[in-house]
């Protein structure tokens, strides 16, 4: 391994790979600092309103059921047609992150999604609510990966799990707000106007892409992987500075494993050397996913059509149900550093299994109600929030800079896939009379396929450096 004093005098004369080593040994040196929050500040409000932009179809779900009188078919194609969009928005903006930056496809992604949203505000049919629902996802699917992807490539590797759960957390806050938010909606102006106002509410991103376009740096990883290092190297002197005014003079950097610039493939995720980790980040995406969403997003309706339930008490209870979750999230990020990634995966995974059995039990000895909704529901959340929120920790984990960006959001794509074809198998269950407890059996057969995985291809990648992780 080079010394340092070797890699500065190769970065100074531009050689890429030291230019690389250099500027990751002097980003693994510094701690949380004023360019971390501001990018931490930027991404964790995009993400906020991805997560609100995507589940506000469940908070205004039964006032559109009644406007547009549509039918349990219909109501689960409405649900999966932003998924459907998302996994498009996925592939695409991914790639374009790998070809021209993070922050470019970042902003794209967030100010499409917020348009779309003020759209859907005036859709005048379900014909056109779905259309622009199906638009607005191809910007929802790219922006929590890509965001993840950037936010993990500024922060050290022996606090990387923390922080990066610190603010993924807040995507849970935009699941914990969105029905208390519509709750609120609802109450001031009104279901007829209410939903509309709504989606009018999530249309605020575009002023967020606005501020990134100014504020947002770009991955200085990212930069040096590109041969861009004298902007690499003006961020990392803007943080260094940062560090030292707050704290004097920071430790020496140490040397990374050399790390050879190579140009993106994008089928170099199913090369020998990542194929494994691929199928892994893809199943587990999938499983997760269609778990999450596909009970998810038809919870407030279930309590109220089968459960009985008014709509403002069945949104209070999914208000009741993600703050839980909430707390387990923040539970995760302050234990997964000394935990590990795969403890808590498995563990969620079995956690959902049994979830999905106390309901598909309960159900079938006849207790159909809103209190087995509730609790096999809680159960399912509890295990599979931890491993949701954390493949935007873990994927990007698994892949070099190269195609981290690329890795991750073609890994949440799959998750689109899940939460599209989620949705829909809980309409046509329903709709076929089969009844909750086939729901609930086949979301328990899902989980065993992620506990399954999980448990044989795992990988640990607690308090590493990600180029060690994934040169």
């Amino acid at each position: 391994m080079d010394s340092i004093d070797d890699v500065r005098a190769g970065a100074s004369t531009g050689d890429t790979r030291a230019v690389t080593q250099d500027t990751v040994a002097r980003l693994e040196r510094l701690p949380f600092g004023r360019v971390h929050f501001r990018v931490a500040a930027l991404l964790g409000t995009g993400t906020f309103f991805d997560a609100f932009d995507s589940l506000v179809i469940a908070s205004v779900l039964t006032v559109v059921v009644t406007t547009f009188g549509v039918g349990f078919g219909s109501t689960g194609l409405l649900i999966s047609s932003a998924y459907v969009g998302q996994f498009v928005g996925a592939i695409a903006l991914g790639a374009l992150a790998e070809r021209y930056g993070r922050r470019t496809a970042f902003i794209i992604s967030l100010g499409s999604f917020g348009l779309l949203s003020l759209a859907a505000a005036f859709s005048w049919n379900f014909e056109s609510l779905l259309v622009f629902r199906l638009l607005q996802g191809i910007g929802l699917g790219a922006e929590v990966p890509i965001a993840g992807a950037l936010f993990n490539e500024f922060v050290r590797g022996r606090a990387r799990g923390r922080i990066v759960m610190i603010y993924e957390s807040i995507f849970s806050w935009g699941i914990l707000l969105a029905p208390l938010i519509g709750l609120l909606f609802f109450t001031l102006f009104g279901q007829d106007v209410g939903w509309r106002l709504l989606f009018g509410f999530g249309a605020l991103p575009v002023i967020v892409a606005i501020i990134a376009w100014f504020k947002l740096p770009e991955s200085p990883r990212w930069l040096a992987d590109r041969g861009r290092g004298s902007e690499a190297e003006a961020l990392l002197a803007e943080m260094e500075a940062d560090a030292r005014r707050r704290g004097g003079e920071l430790p020496a950097p140490e040397v990374t494993p050399p790390v050879t610039a190579r140009p993106t493939r994008f089928g170099e995720l199913f090369s020998q050397a990542y194929r494994s980790r691929t199928i892994l980040s893809w199943v587990t995406w999938f499983c997760g996913y269609f778990i999450l969403y596909g009970f998810s997003t038809w919870l407030p309706t279930l309590y109220v059509r089968l459960g009985g339930l008014p709509t403002g008490n069945a949104l209070a209870l999914t208000a009741v149900a993600s703050a839980i979750y909430l707390v387990e999230i923040y539970a995760f990020a302050f234990t997964v550093d000394r935990v590990g990634r795969k403890p808590w995966f498995v563990a969620g995974f079995a956690v959902a299994v049994l979830g999905a059995a106390v309901g598909a039990i309960a159900i079938a000895m006849g207790a159909v109600a809103w209190p087995v909704l509730f609790i096999a529901g809680l159960l399912m959340g509890l295990g599979i929030s931890p491993v949701t929120a954390g493949l935007y920790l873990y994927t990007p984990e698994l892949y070099p800079t190269r195609m981290r960006a690329w890795a991750t959001a073609t890994g949440s794509s799959l998750n689109r896939v899940a939460s599209a074809i989620g949705p829909i198998l809980v309409g046509v269950l329903l709709g076929a009379g089969l009844g909750l407890s086939s729901v609930f059996i086949a979301f328990g057969a899902v989980a065993i396929v992620g506990l399954v995985v999980m448990t044989w291809m795992g990988i640990e990648t607690k308090q590493r450096v990600l180029e060690e992780l994934a040169p």
